[in-house]
């Protein structure tokens, strides 16, 4: 197809009429404004009066947590759990954890030659594992994931099974399975962007990742399992409760070469969409504007209806294609895709619809996580059409949006605003970010601009302006839902404070809180005895398949420590308090 042809059909469709960029200009413009010629796009009506709101004049409820109060934080562990903690956490923070992954594995292999196994095991379940793993099967976990119900903590199960692979195992994977055939036949094709290209140097995708899991391509056989895996996580937490959440990684369940070549197409369409404002005289459109007039061009719409991605008839590869602002002419971003290739993108997505569809049948939430960023473009497209097709009654598919990118609050808002504009349910889990020193470094050695913020504060403003976007949008319809992914107090009492000033009731269940296993629970639980749903993360599975993540726990929770002691003050002064009191053999009671 010609690009003229394109841009002449097209173009009368852009206008530069504005656009709600916050629920506050929302609130403006539900006032008919009339503008030059130009379309405006109108609010959707508000109810005034709802149960759930303060009406004028009725008394704010205002509610309170107290993070400082011990005797509530822990109420649900007994004394041995207590000192568990205090040790995990005091060795947590020295130097030996921040040995390199394959050191550090080795030495935990060298302890377990050491002691023998049975007596390795022991150890760890009195140790890290205790701390941070619930049990190694879905019927060893019941216990706790009862206990913290009873306490008002929910779980997000996590079948926390990793693959040992060394570095040179690990880049080889990654070769394999992010260049196709059509690259291997031309390595020095030079169309193709290099972000989101494969390079040898970053095949480890573990490098300077500890609080994120990692999932390299073995075969489709591998992927099936692990769909089988999420399947049964799923399973598992409709079962636990009423309204549970699981989580999922897209690169598991496929090739992830078919990830970075459609995030490249996203990323040509958008260059190209920027040629075309420039064109026309709107180039100063602000990014909402600009992303949303690209959907109003259905380039991307057109070709990513969910039902045709799945259908076995569709030829994926016909989907990657891409404008040539030299030749006018759309062309594939690729010479060829071999049969299997196809078979291979095709069955991605497919898995991913059958794990959409359990979620739904069991009633549980399900969060797709965010990856590297050569990777994300495509992740939160393939997760927003999804929404569009699932999230219609109620929000049953989440998007992870990582604040310490740059871009995150340009993302937040368009997804939100399509979400008002076209009826569904949106679904968010905010987090900070796993892929830090990884991203930068790539960026550095390869030659783009590093995605990242420049500094923890501006992570920080980042988001808080994220969250307080959702968080207006929730005050403003009721169909926005966000999960608070962090460990960071701040964050939680900045939280609390906007739903108390906006009239936000936890019992709505729209604003959720999640924090790992075995971290930060002076901060869980008075959130789950307050009322608010709150989520741990339930990591589980045998003993000597986890260490990878206990691992990334130890090296986690050594910088986390080192820069703050406040957690183990807290369980020594409830130590302290329970046996001045005489409970010295203290025992939840739920």
């Amino acid at each position: 197809m010609r690009l003229a042809a394109f841009v002449r059909r097209n173009v009368n469709k852009i206008s530069p009429g504005k656009y709600r960029s916050t629920v506050a200009s929302t609130k403006l413009k539900e006032e008919k404004e009339q503008l030059d010629g130009c379309a405006v796009v109108e609010a959707e009506p508000v109810e005034l009066i709802r149960q759930t709101k303060n009406s004028p004049g009725t008394h704010t409820q205002h509610i309170h947590v107290d993070f400082d109060n011990t005797q509530e934080a822990y109420k649900s562990k007994d004394n041995i759990e207590l000192l568990r903690s205090l040790l995990v956490f005091k060795l947590c923070t020295f130097d030996f954890l921040l040995e390199s992954h394959e050191q550090k594995n080795g030495c935990y292999n060298k302890r377990r030659k050491l002691l023998g196994n049975r007596m390795f095991e022991k150890m760890m379940k009195m140790t890290f594992y205790g701390q941070f793993v619930a049990g190694e099967d879905h019927n060893a976990i019941k216990p706790l994931i009862r206990k913290n119900q009873a306490f008002g903590v929910g779980a997000v199960l996590d079948y926390s099974v990793e693959e040992d692979l060394s570095q040179e195992e690990a880049e080889k994977k990654e070769m394999d399975s992010c260049v196709s055939e059509a690259e291997r036949e031309s390595p020095g094709d030079d169309h193709r962007e290099k972000k989101y290209k494969a390079h040898r140097q970053f095949g480890d995708r573990r490098g300077g990742v500890i609080s994120a899991r990692t999932y390299f391509y073995a075969d489709e056989a591998k992927c099936d399992n692990q769909m089988d895996t999420f399947i049964n996580c799923i399973k598992a937490s409709g079962g636990a409760s009423a309204d549970g959440f699981s989580a999922i990684k897209l690169t598991a369940l496929g090739r992830p070469q078919f990830l970075l070549q459609f995030s490249e197409v996203l990323v040509k369409w958008r260059q190209f969409f920027n040629f075309l404002a420039a064109q026309q005289g709107i180039s100063d459109m602000t990014v909402l504007e600009q992303k949303l007039e690209l959907e109003q061009l259905k380039v991307t719409i057109d070709f990513l209806d969910w039902n045709s991605l799945i259908n076995d008839t569709t030829k994926i590869s016909n989907l990657l294609m891409v404008p040539n602002l030299k030749t006018g002419q759309l062309e594939p971003l690729l010479r060829s895709f071999t049969a299997e290739e196809e078979r291979q993108m095709k069955r991605m997505l497919q898995r991913v619809d059958i794990l959409a569809r359990h979620a739904l049948e069991n009633g549980v939430r399900l969060m797709v996580d965010a990856e590297q960023t050569y990777f994300q473009p495509a992740i939160s497209r393939l997760t927003l059409e999804m929404q569009r097709i699932f999230n219609r009654e109620k929000p049953i598919i989440f998007n992870t949006y990582q604040c310490y990118l740059k871009d995150a609050y340009d993302n937040v808002s368009v997804d939100v605003e399509l979400s008002r504009r076209e009826g569904w349910y949106f679904g968010a889990k905010l987090v900070r970010g796993a892929y830090m020193y990884q991203e930068r470094a790539r960026a550095k050695e390869i030659g783009y601009e590093d995605p990242i913020n420049p500094d923890y504060e501006a992570t920080n403003k980042m988001y808080h302006k994220c969250l307080e976007y959702v968080l207006e949008e929730i005050d403003h319809s009721r169909k926005a839902n966000v999960m608070v992914a962090t460990h960071n107090e701040d964050t939680v009492k900045f939280t609390l404070e906007k739903m108390n000033e906006m009239g936000l009731s936890p019992t709505e269940n729209k604003v959720y809180f999640g924090q790992l296993l075995g971290m930060c629970d002076q901060i869980s639980f008075p959130l789950g005895q307050a009322g608010f749903p709150v989520y741990k993360y339930v990591p589980y599975g045998p003993v000597n398949e986890v260490i990878p993540y206990l691992s990334r726990r130890a090296q986690e929770n050594r910088g986390f420590m080192k820069g703050s002691q406040r957690e183990r003050h807290l369980l020594s002064k409830e130590l302290k308090r329970r046996l001045l009191s005489g409970q010295m053999f203290y025992k939840p009671v739920y």
